[in-house]
């Protein structure tokens, strides 16, 4: 029965971190919802006026049968290519649902598995690496490789790689030193961003005000500041006022704050403002899931004597013991050093457990068996993990309470 306990599976707490597997297919199908209903309101606007217009006219007689024909072919072209827009939008709904059920037969496959010692589940669990190292890809900007990835494990479904590439190349844009890719996508984006008083835009169109200064285009520079900087003033009033002063500064001051304006450093400024708006708009998280995956991991296996200098034979020389502990192996041990490690509720003993004089508490039988396979005399006791020596009368029983 405790073995059944150990081993049973709990889904919900693997969920946790499978959450953006569902979530990112449910913001890409709003967006996509919503810029098909922009579409549609754009277009509606633009053909009732004319059509209304070109009946009234057509029976007053205001107009020839030929401007009549000419006014409607040019609705009908209209129309024509809002259907095409829309098609596009239905077929990209359509892989959005597949995607979708593919993602929840995977999440139900989890269900499925009623132990951890399965074989199913190292089939799931390895399925779920395989994602977790595309996404690690895709977010260092190897999307050849994620994909390639992907198309192997079989998990083009599972892993969205347009997504995070076309994120990365608009990043990329950004650290060029290119605003056109990035206000494109705002402009794509804007009704979605709107309601969070995203700042994305509105630092985009200061660093073209910052750049027309860098060229001595001040005439230039005060058009476009009137143009989208003044817009501005309610919710940006301190950014405002500064670029009111920044073209009475030459690229070269030292003054503050526009030598940090004029720096190079703000295109990584917004290159991160634009990854992390990205990411929030999609739901997200900021940091790759196989680090999150990790951190959890090593954060669960690590105790207080991990980072002991009396860790393991690997860190001391002095030790007679050989420790099984990943947190304490060469790979793992500095990844780890950084993390809390976690309370366990439950802990086991050794039968028949003494404490030492040093405070370390061993099995009797092992301590003394141990003790003389180093080759000590009877009636002394070594410590295996420090290589201290004591009188074995100097050992006391310890008492679980």
């Amino acid at each position: 029965m405790a073995e059944f306990t150990t081993t049973k599976l709990n889904p919900e707490s693997h969920l946790l971190l499978d959450q953006p597997l569902l979530r990112l297919p449910v913001e890409l199908s709003r967006k996509n919802f919503k810029l098909a209903a922009l579409h549609v309101e754009h277009d509606k606007k633009a053909l009732l006026g004319p059509l209304k217009s070109t009946a009234n006219d057509s029976l007053s007689g205001k107009r020839s049968p030929s401007e009549t024909l000419e006014s409607l072919d040019n609705m009908i072209s209209r129309m024509r290519n809002l259907k095409r827009k829309m098609e596009g939008f239905h077929e990209e709904e359509k892989t959005i649902h597949r995607q979708t059920r593919k993602r929840l037969q995977h999440l139900h496959d989890l269900y499925q598995i009623p132990s951890l010692a399965d074989v199913k589940y190292d089939e799931w669990s390895r399925l779920r690496l395989n994602r977790l190292m595309a996404d690690y890809l895709l977010r260092n900007g190897y999307g050849q490789s994620a994909r390639a990835l992907a198309k192997e494990k079989g998990i083009e479904d599972l892993v969205d790689v347009d997504v995070f590439v076309q994120c990365h190349n608009v990043e990329e844009s950004l650290r060029r030193g290119s605003t056109q890719e990035c206000l494109a996508w705002c402009s794509e984006h804007r009704e979605l961003t709107r309601k969070t008083n995203n700042t994305l835009e509105f630092e985009l169109r200061l660093q073209q005000f910052i750049e027309l200064g860098r060229k001595g285009l001040l005439l230039e520079a005060r058009q476009h500041a009137q143009k989208y900087i003044t817009l501005n003033t309610d919710t940006n009033t301190p950014e405002v006022l500064r670029a009111a002063g920044l073209l009475a500064y030459p690229p070269n001051t030292r003054i503050e704050p526009y030598r940090t304006m004029y720096s190079q450093s703000r295109w990584d400024f917004l290159s991160n403002l634009f990854v992390k708006t990205h990411h929030d708009l999609f739901a997200l998280p900021e940091r790759p899931l196989l680090h999150i995956a990790l951190s959890a991991g090593l954060s669960a296996l690590k105790t207080p004597s991990c980072h002991s200098k009396y860790a393991s034979s690997s860190s001391n020389a002095s030790s007679s013991t050989t420790t099984v502990c990943p947190i304490c192996s060469t790979e793992l041990n500095e990844l780890a050093r950084s993390l809390r490690h976690v309370q366990h509720n439950k802990s086991s003993v050794e039968h028949d457990p003494v404490v030492l004089p040093n405070g370390r508490v061993y099995g009797r039988d092992r301590l003394l068996e141990m003790s003389a396979k180093v080759g000590l005399e009877e009636g002394r006791v070594k410590d295996p993990t420090t290589s201290e020596v004591y009188d074995a009368s100097q050992i006391r029983k310890v008492f679980i309470s």
